[in-house]
């Protein structure tokens, strides 16, 4: 009767030391893999500032752009105005040439005479829209540039940190160790079915991390990065290009090669923006992926 007791004892603390062995994997899982989407958080709400101010570079690039090309047609009417002032005033000259001088009124009829929209009226219109669609390009310029220095910095920052990324290994090292423990608790039978049930929710949630590849979030934020300060060198150039181009009336040669220059600077800069928002909001879906994991891992382990 004693020696059937000794043997019932030692069963029941075999099953014990069993049953423990599985919770000890349980409380390890939680261990190491608890808190991962609490840091997942930052990355995200980061990725997301940083791809509102890439689309804003990218809106304030077009719109640079678009004004440049406007600019580009108002100086094209204001090169061909003073074209016919010049033309009109030769052939006026021409006619008095023995009396040296000029007769306003002769030029003006003589304009009248060709283009009722080239006169002194017209062109001081045509050049006050000029100087302001070249104020709007570069005060555009100046905010894309702006936004795209923001977007650099922030997903220059936005990364997975060398803890974090340990901790996903670490987190999946434990797991499959869970794994192993409730294998073998499955297999001698020392183990209730409700924790064995519960190990295998923890398992199949948290093992999902094997499928989140990190290293997506991080080749995303650098070439954010990259490419927000392209755009940000590029609006930073526009704004003195376009600064100086709208010095003048940019109808010589010297000022259409420098609208010309500050619109390629414009558009530069707007597809530099865009580029960084796409990869900005590839990067808030593979965040959003790994948070999701986290998210399930954390909630199975409840």
């Amino acid at each position: 009767m004693r020696f059937l007791f000794v043997v019932l004892l030692s069963c029941l603390v075999g099953v014990a030391n069993a049953s423990e062995a599985l919770l000890v994997a349980i409380e390890n899982v939680r261990a190491t893999c608890g808190g991962i989407s609490a840091s997942l958080s930052d990355l995200k709400v980061k990725a997301g500032i940083a791809t509102g101010a890439s689309v804003a570079g990218a809106v304030t690039g077009g719109v640079a752009l678009g004004a440049g090309v406007a600019k580009m047609g108002v100086d094209d009417k204001i090169e061909d105005i003073q074209k016919m002032f010049a033309d009109a005033i030769k052939m006026e000259l021409d006619e008095n040439i023995k009396f040296e001088r000029i007769n306003p009124s002769a030029v003006d009829e003589i304009l009248v005479e060709q283009d009722a929209d080239f006169s002194e009226e017209n062109l001081s219109e045509y050049q006050k829209k000029s100087k302001q669609l070249g104020n709007i390009r570069t005060g555009t310029l100046a905010t894309s540039a702006a936004t795209n220095i923001a977007s650099a910095v922030l997903a220059g920052t936005n990364r997975v940190r060398g803890d974090l990324r340990l901790q996903i290994d670490t987190c999946l090292s434990a797991v499959r160790t869970l794994s192993n423990v409730r294998m073998q608790m499955r297999v001698s039978g020392d183990a209730t079915d409700d924790d064995l049930k519960y190990a295998e929710r923890i398992v199949v949630a948290c093992e999902e991390w094997s499928t989140v590849d990190i290293d997506k979030i991080n080749s995303r934020a650098k070439g954010a990065t990259i490419s927000s300060a392209i755009g940000a060198g590029m609006g930073t150039a526009g704004v003195a290009t376009s600064a100086l181009a709208n010095s003048d009336n940019g109808t010589d040669g010297k000022g259409n090669n420098l609208n010309v220059a500050s619109n390629v600077l414009a558009g530069g800069t707007a597809a530099a923006s865009l580029t960084s928002a796409i990869l900005n909001g590839t990067q808030i879906k593979a965040i959003k992926r790994a948070a999701t994991v986290a998210d399930e891992c954390e909630g199975a382990l409840k």
